[in-house]
């Protein structure tokens, strides 16, 4: 650890032109509060020679975060307290964008993260979404995934994979538990059930947002006035809303006053209209069977009680969804 950071903090003074930007009780401070862990000298390294601001300020700023003798009582008390404070500072980086405000940094990292090993609903294979794709679904700018992890490079990347689909990478299993385990990440914690909530509300507000004319639709999900991108989006929209809807790790009552509106705002006489168009094939209407119209069932049976008037609306369209399938396929 001791021969890593000498080596790569040399580097670093090649490169700015001066070798006595760092101290040897600089050095010894982290290596003690690696307490043997190469991951922690790894990440503070890579978090040091981001080129956004000087390395000795990096590096002072990391040495204040660093616990002192008496608080090594867990044996991931410096690193974790790495995380934490390199997230914080990301988080408090994002939020003060204008056009962030009322963005959740860390609900919206943890999306992100969570998508990774995929959302898991009743099939045999997890929902995964390319990172360009979930900031659609997200509602959120162009690129946004970028503008996110762009102060946690020393955690984090976006690579694109062998299909050429960008993807959240996170360089270390460690900072993966970490953000799992409300023990170790303490306030900075967010349960999936938040997850799957707010991916629910966001999925209804792109399709209600969709700016389609929906009185003069083609005859062709292909001939859609989109992007072969943007309408790959709303297929996506479409297809996981009821399943994030129903999923167990989704707080349905959070969302009573987000399902009433997407209902009072035609947001199912959307997907009414769009329902022909999408289905093509034996695969979709497998999907529909075994997955999409289950899921809707349920979410109208969660609500029947709270909100009886909203779930006969949804009840009404499943059943002449389940209709039109029949008359779809006898057609074949």
């Amino acid at each position: 650890m001791r021969r890593y950071l000498w080596s790569r903090f040399n580097d670093i003074g090649l490169r700015i032109n001066n070798l006595q930007w760092f101290s040897e009780d600089d050095v010894e401070t982290l290596v003690k509060a690696g307490s043997g862990q190469f991951i922690y000298v790894a990440t503070v390294y890579k978090f040091i020679s981001e080129r956004r601001t000087t390395p000795r300020a990096r590096l002072d700023t990391v040495l204040t975060w660093t616990p002192q003798k008496w608080q090594y009582a867990r044996p991931f008390e410096a690193l974790d307290r790495l995380y934490t404070s390199i997230l914080l500072a990301a988080k408090e980086t994002y939020e003060n964008v204008d056009t962030h405000q009322g963005h959740d940094f860390l609900l919206l990292f943890r999306v992100y993260h969570v998508n990774i090993k995929g959302y898991h609903f009743d099939d045999v294979f997890p929902t995964l979404h390319t990172a360009d794709t979930l900031s659609a679904l997200l509602c959120l700018e162009p690129q946004a995934e970028e503008t996110l992890v762009a102060d946690l490079r020393s955690l984090a990347s976006l690579e694109t994979d062998e299909g050429n689909n960008l993807r959240l990478r996170l360089y270390h299993k460690s900072f993966s538990d970490f953000l799992e385990e409300p023990s170790r990440a303490n306030d900075l914690f967010v349960p999936e059930y938040r997850v799957y909530t707010h991916l629910s509300r966001c999925l209804m507000q792109y399709i209600i947002n969709c700016p389609l004319d929906f009185d003069s639709l083609p005859a062709k999900w292909e001939r859609l006035a989109l992007s072969e991108w943007s309408r790959n989006c709303l297929k996506c929209a479409i297809s996981d809303m009821p399943r994030f809807l129903a999923s167990p790790n989704t707080a349905i009552a959070d969302h009573d006053g987000g399902v009433v509106s997407f209902t009072a705002n035609g947001g199912w006489q959307k997907v009414d209209k769009l329902f022909p168009l999408l289905m093509v094939g034996p695969s979709m209407t497998r999907f529909c069977r075994r997955g999409w119209f289950p899921s809707i069932h349920e979410v109208s049976d969660k609500l029947r009680d709270r909100m009886p008037d909203t779930a006969t609306r949804i009840k009404s369209f499943v059943t002449k969804w389940e209709d039109d399938l029949r008359t779809i396929e006898g057609t074949q």
